[in-house]
């Protein structure tokens, strides 16, 4: 028997939708930084590889956040946020989120200003087409690395995650991580401000030094 089309579009509608499950997960939302599109637009771009020594010199005690690798939006080698030392700043994204396209040159800044004290990490989150997270990313002339989890594998982790984007995690130096942070912010003083807070560091104190 044929079936009538409106069954069929829902059929179709259902496989895309499951297209991220945890059963199935589907390659679209896994990046494949080998595709010669991402490699020009990646290298375009300019973001940074997910290079888990460039955490660790001179930082602090590992973070206490899932032991599972993700793939990187800046390079062909995936890392886990595990890897991150503190202190860090980890800033969860997506290219469909209208105030992460505020916040993250606000961040870049920071980034330049105070990256040789405190690690920038950007999550580019369940953004199942990373050619746009390498595009926003771009755009808004990042260059700190991002970690990509286009399925949302962290979901099936232990990490409290934040109720909606963007939203800050933030290492302290031994190893503690602080509770979802809503993200947001418009300007680099803002982050220092939150750095400052939820880390305990003096940071125009130690720049000034």
């Amino acid at each position: 028997m044929r079936r009538p089309a409106a069954a069929v579009a829902l059929v179709a509608a259902g496989v895309l939708l499951t297209a991220c499950d945890g059963a199935a997960p589907s390659l679209a939302c896994k990046v494949d930084a080998t595709t010669p599109e991402l490699v020009q637009d990646r290298e375009a771009a300019g973001i940074a590889d997910c290079d888990p020594a460039a955490w660790t010199a001179g930082r602090g005690e590992a973070a206490r956040l899932p032991d599972l690798e993700l793939d990187c939006l800046g390079g062909e080698s995936g890392a886990a946020l595990s890897e991150v030392h503190g202190p860090a700043v980890i800033n969860f994204w997506a290219s469909n989120c209208g105030p992460c396209r505020t916040e993250m040159p606000a961040l870049q800044e920071f980034h330049e200003r105070y990256g040789d004290q405190v690690t920038v990490l950007g999550v580019n989150w369940l953004d199942t087409y990373p050619g746009a997270g390498i595009d926003l990313a771009r755009q808004s002339g990042v260059t700190y690395p991002s970690l990509a989890d286009g399925c949302g594998d962290l979901q099936e982790t232990d990490l409290e995650l934040g109720a909606g984007l963007p939203f800050f995690l933030f290492v302290a130096e031994d190893g503690t991580v602080s509770r979802p942070h809503a993200g947001g912010v418009a300007s680099p003083d803002e982050v220092v401000d939150l750095v400052e807070d939820n880390l305990g560091i003096d940071l125009t104190a130690k720049a000034a030094s």
